[in-house]
């Protein structure tokens, strides 16, 4: 689990600095840009060295970490900007 979430919310970051990056929203793509830097520092011990099972844990976060990076950067985009 806690590899599944390291991946879900490095590519959670990746998926809503995407879409900021897409409607040229500057102070957040720099803020969320540092967050996916330093939050990599972290992973890539842990999934070099990692196993099978635990690159496949990482890469199912990941997955659901842009799915709901994108749900959650459209409606932050709708409802305050």
């Amino acid at each position: 689990m806690k590899l599944f979430l390291t991946g879900f919310i490095q590519v959670f970051f990746v998926a809503v600095n995407t879409y900021f990056i897409s409607k040229a929203i500057y102070g957040g793509v720099f803020v969320i840009g540092c967050l996916i830097s330093f939050i990599w520092s972290f992973n890539v011990q842990k999934i070099v060295f990692g196993t099978i099972k635990d690159k496949l844990w990482y890469s199912l976060g990941a997955g659901a970490g842009s799915l709901v990076g994108l749900i959650a950067s459209v409606f932050i985009f709708n409802k305050f900007l």
